[in-house]
């Protein structure tokens, strides 16, 4: 089963992941952009900032996937994957940047990862207040220093793009104690297995 943890920067992907790793020993988790090597050198050219072209940025993450599909999920197809970020956040920076059709977006997405998308998708949800406390309290990348409007609107575009690529995706007010999510996280992997 392929799952995918989804978020805004802070919504505390990185946490409950670790706490999924204690969990789920025997699975594979990965994330995107960065779940390869070629990955891991596109997600440095995107944090950097550098990028002045949207289709730039787009037409790369779309490489990053394509390679992700190929070398981690695909082999690992029999075996619980989680994901840190999937196409669904793809498609969801794609949605706000506005320079691809939705036709076109679904089309190309298809394309990369050869129609295999995560089974079930789980979206950590920070209220604004939340959101700017954590960025707040935090050095800023080159997608967080693009505002905590924009990380919003990525918020809500996260589930426009899970409902176009028909996954299913289950909200988790991202405000809850991490204790709280972790569990929320296992019951529902869990009922999926």
């Amino acid at each position: 089963m392929y799952v995918a943890i989804e978020g805004i920067d802070t919504a505390g992907k990185s946490t409950q992941i670790a706490k999924l790793k204690e969990h789920f020993c025997d699975a594979v988790f990965t994330k995107e952009p960065g779940g390869t090597k070629a990955g891991e050198q596109i997600r440095e050219i995107v944090l950097q900032g550098s990028l002045h072209s949207k289709k730039a940025e787009f037409l790369l993450f779309l490489a990053d996937r394509a390679e992700h599909v190929e070398r981690v999920v695909k082999p690992n197809k029999e075996r619980l994957i989680i994901s840190d970020r999937s196409a669904i956040s793809g498609v969801a920076y794609a949605l706000i940047q506005g320079k691809i059709d939705i036709e076109d977006l679904l089309r190309l997405n298809d394309f990369a990862t050869d129609g295999i998308y995560p089974d079930i998708a789980f979206l950590l949800l920070l209220t604004p207040d939340e959101l700017a406390k954590r960025l707040s309290e935090k050095e800023l990348d080159g997608i967080e220093k693009r505002g905590e409007e924009y990380l919003l609107a990525i918020q809500h575009a996260i589930i426009e793009a899970a409902d176009l690529l028909g996954i299913e995706l289950v909200i988790i007010d991202a405000t809850k104690s991490i204790e709280q999510i972790t569990k929320t996280l296992i019951e529902r992997i869990d009922a999926k297995l």
